[in-house]
């Protein structure tokens, strides 16, 4: 063996050498046990139990990251998961391997599933904030992929194959959110969402929000605008934009919510024109979102009669209106204060049931 043949094969060797030990270096400063740690006390502080069916296990290629199995989320002291997913990864950045701050660039869940009952249970467990609390922006260093993802409530499927990619959420700084599905019927959903969070002293600016969601090729509603929080039910905001749908036609569409206040709930301004439809609505959101957690309950376990129209007020006006596989043609709405007062006296009712019409004008 000539000595420059030698010579080369010692520096290969060298190289080698100092290769494998540089990937056990860094194997060990990944120590899966203190992210695993991590992720587990920031469940416990929000009442939350995070279970893996094995120890995280390292890897360095493409880059750093921890992967994690048979991943489940529980609520304290509660049997039906709020999340399952068979596999997570956690991508780590290079400062944190050399000695910096616990920090997660990226993560990953395929396959989630979300139960929204066993959410919903949770956040029913939480102590309610202070009525004159500010309001923080939550901030989420990493980024979140998900793939295969599903959403369920209890038993019943509502999305399926869910797609979501978020970015970076921090005062400041553009927020991005995708999300792709498919209905339980089986109609595609697109959402894409962006929008910049700022705090103004105690209130919560969301600014340059630009959002846009489609269901199959037929249905497009495209919307822009701002919104403030100041906390609780003191909230503003203006979203204009359009709603398009191929058999029906082009409408303008305006979004305005307006604070709570001694004698009014937090209100929901929706205002639509188009062709041959027209809707001025005022919609109380916390009522409303109460109004529909009921429709599934059993009537004997509720205190009253379960609603039989959505609280609200104002005019809706028809032609022909479609929702999934439901058409309606000629459908006219009068409720709350615009609705007319009954004969003989001057009162008008709180709430007035739904009317609606064919299209010959008979009523049905």
């Amino acid at each position: 063996m000539t000595p420059g043949l030698r010579r080369l094969l010692i520096g290969l060797a060298a190289l080698a050498l100092a290769a494998l030990l540089a990937m056990a270096v860094v194997l060990y400063l990944l120590q899966p046990d203190r992210f695993t740690a991590m992720l587990q006390s920031q469940a416990h502080q929000a009442g939350l139990v995070l279970n893996l069916d094995s120890p995280a296990s390292p890897t360095l290629f493409p880059r750093p990251a921890l992967d994690l199995h048979g991943i489940t989320l529980n609520a304290e002291g509660a049997d039906t998961p709020i999340l399952l997913a068979s596999r997570g990864q956690l991508v780590l950045p290079w400062h944190t391997l050399l000695g910096g701050p616990t920090a997660i660039a990226q993560m990953e869940v395929d396959a989630p599933r979300v139960d929204l009952d066993a959410l919903q249970d949770w956040l029913d467990t939480l102590p309610p904030q202070p009525e004159n609390a500010a309001p923080v922006i939550p901030r989420i260093d990493a980024g979140i992929s998900i793939e295969h993802g599903s959403v369920v409530r209890g038993d019943q499927l509502l999305l399926n194959n869910v797609t979501l990619t978020a970015g970076t959420l921090a005062p400041d700084q553009a927020f991005p959110l995708s999300m792709s599905a498919v209905t339980a019927a089986g109609a595609p959903l697109q959402l894409r969402l962006t929008a910049t969070p700022h705090m103004q002293g105690s209130m919560l600016q969301l600014n340059g929000i630009q959002l846009h969601l489609s269901q199959g090729s037929g249905t497009t509603l495209t919307l822009s605008g701002n919104a403030h929080w100041h906390g609780a039910a003191d909230a503003v905001a203006r979203l204009g934009g359009k709603l398009d749908q191929a058999d029906a036609g082009s409408y303008d569409i305006m979004l305005t919510l307006t604070p709570a206040d001694q004698t009014d709930p937090l209100l929901l301004h929706l205002k639509l024109d188009g062709p041959d439809n027209h809707a001025d609505l005022h919609l109380p959101p916390l009522a409303l979102a109460h109004w529909w957690s009921t429709l599934d309950a059993p009537v004997d376990q509720q205190s009253g009669p379960q609603p039989s129209v959505p609280p609200g007020g104002g005019t809706l006006q028809m032609a022909k209106l479609q929702i999934g596989s439901l058409s309606i043609e000629g459908l006219s709405v009068q409720a709350g204060n615009d609705a007319p007062a009954t004969a003989g006296t001057t009162a008008k009712p709180a709430a007035a049931p739904a009317k609606s019409k064919n299209a010959t004008g008979k009523s049905k």
